[in-house]
């Protein structure tokens, strides 16, 4: 059955070309139905390869089809690598895409390129399988393409407004950076040990045949791609504007896929990290430790929905990098599939809020949801439990992981984790108070800001609209927000829950973030994903940990100690309007630290002047070094093919004169002797 590996990536590969063919003649829902179906084919066959893979050796699969690229002694087969660490990836990638595909379906019902976003999501799933299964680094390098061409279509889906096209340039560009880390290293690898397979060239590079500084500028340079593709500092500022993308598309970027890309190719690369020099692992570490405190703070003051999961996105991101730094490879990967699961949960059910919400994104025009969307409110509290560590969700179980392990390598970096652990709970409730609790806010509709105020708008309301609003919102005018919203009052405005399209998948995903941390408890035998990825690392020198069990218990207890404390300074401090709130939401982070700003300043200004600096300078002297020759070219050979006339005497002539210089010249030589 392991032989069926092939059919995981080829599936969704089937649907892209069915819909590219006959997508806009199926339409709106077949289409997405289509896509669909072909995705959840590829899980299905997934579990039936992973039943297969148990009787392998080791766990573990290798099978190359055919040659891509022979060229000497550059040779690139199309091959497969299924170990452990593979097998899972596989199985929450195809299973989360399966479910945001569902989802998608009642999401993007009504939308003109209907067809088109699924097309888009298809082409996705395939480039991400195609980098997870790839047995060598081109197959996995293509796959990495795949995945940021797939992302800039889907990011900036709805072009026509000018922010969505900047965004989508902004992902494709900033994750260039990265690609140039990843290029370079696969250079780096194929002149040292002469193949980019997995097989080949890891075992080589732990058996001390090669310099400590070429594993090292390996490592540095795959690292580079690394934070492009999982967005960590100083690459990170693509991300959080790749929310101007429909909700869905933010699921799976953000929670079982592109994302996790990285995070991936750190920990399959984990023996290179292991024998290069001491300070890479550290930098690693130091780099994911700093994001996730730095993204943590900025998501205390965002006002957008989809903003504070972003930067939450980052955050967890720089907590799997952390794990990464301190070899811990396995804990990475178990954050990475509990991280998939709650995510997924929180992106797909603020899509939820904002379809309900008739595409309203501020959280400052939200409020008590969980009394008309019931089903998204629930779901999306068992992933805020999830994300904010709570136990037993499964946010808990791996969080602490990390941090355990960070405790024993480094005091510092567990601090740092630690304080935004506690950040990432209070950021969280911040976002459930502000949602599904306090004031119906929501009731002011937005009219173009046109200086209105609210209480103009009331002014200006109908006598028995405006009562009723008022009526069913008493606190509405007298309550206190740092920002209250205008519009018009509208009586007549209420939420609703969405399609079941949209809620079945919250619910399972729901399940899943309460459940998915027992796949690995600190107890007895209970560790199941560590003993199952165990074959993945054996090259690797993981971090091995060893404490006693009241020391684990000890350590659990002061996670989730933790996490309660920033649920309840959440709750404390926003289940209702009150005046502190303004206080707590600081311009310096609700300004991402002025990084992304300054950034842009500096690109649209002296980075401007540069670039158009450089574009004279290639076009004046590079283009103009090359164009002169040219011109040289053609216009000595116009002269002289004036001088081929095609007349017979004028050759005559020309011989002539030649005759007779030779005589001239071989007569003065004669003199001269």
């Amino acid at each position: 059955m392991v032989e069926l590996v092939w059919l995981i990536p080829m599936l969704p590969l089937v649907g892209f070309v069915a819909l590219l063919l006959l997508g806009k003649r199926l339409g709106d829902p077949w289409a997405g139905w289509l896509a669909t179906a072909m995705v959840g084919a590829s899980f299905v066959t997934a579990c039936v390869v992973f039943i297969g893979l148990l009787g392998q050796p080791e766990n573990t699969y290798e099978h190359s089809y055919f040659t891509w690229i022979p060229a000497g002694s550059f040779q690139v087969d199309v091959n497969t690598l299924l170990d452990p660490m593979a097998m899972a990836m596989v199985l929450f990638i195809t299973g989360i895409s399966t479910l945001i595909h569902l989802y998608s379906i009642g999401y993007m019902h009504g939308d003109e390129k209907y067809w088109k976003f699924f097309l888009y999501l298809n082409l996705f799933v395939f480039s991400m399988l195609v980098l997870v299964l790839g047995g060598n680094l081109l197959l996995t390098f293509l796959g990495w393409e795949g995945v940021g061409t797939s992302s800039y279509l889907l990011i900036s889906f709805w072009f026509g407004k000018e922010a969505n096209a900047s965004a989508g340039k902004k992902a494709f560009v900033t994750n260039r950076i990265g690609d140039w880390g990843f290029m370079v290293a696969m250079f780096f690898v194929f002149l040292t040990f002469g193949t980019l397979n997995y097989t080949e060239f890891l075992p080589a590079a732990v058996s001390g045949d090669v310099a400590e500084t070429t594993l090292t500028i390996i490592a540095v340079m795959l690292f580079i791609g690394a934070i492009g593709k999982s967005a960590q500092i100083p690459l990170y500022i693509w991300l959080p504007d790749a929310m101007a993308g429909p909700t869905p598309v933010s699921a799976l970027i953000h929670a079982a896929t592109m994302v996790t890309a990285g995070v991936y190719l750190m920990c399959r690369i984990s023996p290179i990290l292991s024998v290069s020099a001491e300070w890479v692992p550290m930098l690693i570490a130091w780099t994911g430790a700093i994001t996730a405190l730095v993204a943590a703070t900025i998501a205390t003051a965002q006002m957008d929905i989809k903003k504070v999961l972003a930067y939450s996105t980052v955050s967890q991101l720089g907590y799997m990098f952390l794990a990464v730094g301190i070899g811990a490879y396995w804990v990475a990967i178990f954050h990475m599939i509990t991280h998939a699961f709650f995510k997924a949960c929180l992106f797909l059910g603020s899509g939820s809020v904002i379809h309900g919400m008739h595409d309203e994104q501020d959280m400052r025009r939200m409020g008590n949801l969980r009394k008309y969307m019931p089903i998204t409110a629930i779901t999306f509290l068992c992933g805020w439990l999830a994300i904010a560590g709570i136990p037993p969700f499964s946010g808990f179980w791996s969080k602490d992981e990390i941090l355990t392990y960070a405790l024993h390598e480094n005091p510092a970096l567990y601090a740092i984790g630690l304080f935004a652990a506690l950040l990432t709970a209070y950021y969280m409730s911040r976002a459930v108070f502000r949602t599904f609790y306090g004031d119906e806010k929501w009731r002011v509709v937005p009219v173009p800001d046109d200086g209105q105020t609210l209480a103009d708008a009331l002014a200006a309301a109908p006598d028995e609209e405006r009562d009723a609003a008022l009526d069913s919102v008493p606190d509405l005018v007298l309550t206190f927000d740092p920002e209250p919203p205008h519009g018009r009052i509208d009586a007549t405005y209420e939420p609703h829950e969405s399609a079941w399209t949209m809620t079945i998948p919250l619910v399972v995903l729901a399940f899943f973030s309460v459940v998915a941390g027992f796949l690995n408890i600190p107890f007895g035998s209970l560790h199941f994903l560590e003993d199952w990825l165990e074959p993945s690392f054996v090259l690797s020198n993981p971090a091995i940990l060893d404490v006693t069990t009241i020391q684990t218990i000890t350590e659990l207890a002061v996670g989730s100690a933790v996490g309660i404390v920033g649920c309840i300074a959440g709750y404390l401090l926003w289940r209702g309007s009150r005046p502190e709130q303004k206080r707590a939401q600081l311009p310096f982070f609700a300004n991402a630290w002025y990084y992304d700003i300054t950034i842009t300043r500096i690109m649209g200004g002296p980075g401007r002047i540069a670039a158009d600096a450089l574009a004279w300078f290639d076009r004046t002297v590079i283009d103009g070094a090359i164009n002169g020759i040219g011109i040289v070219t053609v216009e000595s050979s116009t002269v002289l093919r004036r001088m081929q006339s095609g007349y017979l005497r004028r050759y005559a002539l020309a011989l002539a004169l030649g005759a007779a210089v030779l005589l001239v010249f071989i007569a003065s030589r004669v003199v001269n002797l």
